[in-house]
């Protein structure tokens, strides 16, 4: 098996990269390094079955050619920093819409049929629904993050089905886990280094989200696509629970051993496309037989160990 993986060097992609090499796959890492690091994939770089291409998803020529007797693609390059989406709104349309306008492109022209696509939790917005399953009527967007996803998403149903793909789309919650470079868990930890006696809250606290651990979410990835056999599989991928970012600031600030004043900032929403509840329903990943392993109080420490261990990281995202 030839597998490309788009943002390869990233955190989720990186882990994958490993998985596939474990199983023996001739892989293709596409990334730009925008975002990815380098030292995500010293302990791989080196393998005679992975290529390295650094690379825009933008750039049309690159693409076909890393696309040439490709048998399944994993798209997971994207900008995904949903806060900053009303500062570059550009950016997500380029890097998260357009970028996969292209790899499905770049696949038709080199018959590669199947892709699996990162999505978001994010494209159901403020939804009606609580837990929200695939079905959901979607409501109007709140970010443009979210709405750049439910676009490529649309263009990868539309691909499916007028060239005879196939697709997994995975709407994931955030992923917490070894090699994570943004989100709540990691934006806390380098305000609480940079001054412990003080800690500064985007929202009132009171949002309540749902994580998922690495491990747990590359798990779901291969048993769906093992066991999900439709043209188009939409999949939900969280935990059966949810954790206030209060009660994430407790668990962080009690591993490091700190007390900090908490300020605050934005009412219920942290940022423009914060949504203030976000629980997604597993049920349909889980009739395939797979379950997380990590609640999500064990991935923000294991997450909080990686960080501690890993300073370099903070310094690569100032």
């Amino acid at each position: 098996m030839k597998s490309l993986v788009t943002g390869g060097a990233g955190f989720i992609g990186s882990h994958l990269v490993e998985r596939l090499l474990q199983q023996s796959d001739e892989v293709i890492v596409y990334d730009n390094f925008s975002t990815g690091q380098r030292k995500f994939l010293e302990a791989v770089v080196a393998r005679e079955n992975l290529r390295l291409i650094e690379a825009d998803l933008l750039d049309e020529e690159r693409l076909d050619e890393a696309m040439r007797e490709v048998d399944f693609v994993w798209h997971l390059a994207a900008n995904a920093d949903v806060r900053f989406g009303t500062d570059r709104p550009r950016r997500d349309l380029e890097q998260n819409t357009v970028a996969t306008s292209n790899v499905l492109e770049a696949m038709r022209r080199n018959g590669v049929k199947k892709i699996c696509f990162s999505s978001t939790g994010s494209v159901y917005g403020e939804a009606p629904v609580i837990p929200t399953t695939e079905d959901c009527p979607f409501p109007l967007q709140t970010s443009f993050y979210g709405a750049s996803k439910l676009a490529g998403e649309s263009l990868i149903s539309a691909y499916c089905e007028g060239f005879g793909m196939q697709g997994w789309v995975f709407r994931f919650v955030s992923i917490l886990g070894e090699r994570y470079t943004h989100g709540h868990v990691f934006d806390f930890y380098q305000q609480l280094l940079a001054d412990p006696k003080r800690l500064h809250i985007l929202g009132d606290g009171q949002q309540r989200k749902s994580y998922l651990h690495i491990d747990d979410c590359l798990d779901a990835m291969f048993t769906a696509v093992s066991k999900a056999v439709d043209r188009v599989n939409v999949l939900n991928l969280g935990t059966d629970e949810y954790i206030e970012v209060n009660d994430s600031v407790k668990v962080i600030t009690q591993h490091l051993g700190l007390d900090p004043r908490r300020t605050y900032e934005g009412g219920d929403r942290g940022w423009i496309g914060d949504n203030p509840f976000i629980f997604l329903d597993c049920s349909r990943m889980r009739s395939l037989g797979w379950s997380p392993t990590y609640s999500i109080r064990e991935g923000i420490l294991k997450t909080l160990n990686w960080l501690e261990q890993n300073r370099w990281v903070l310094e690569s995202r100032e």
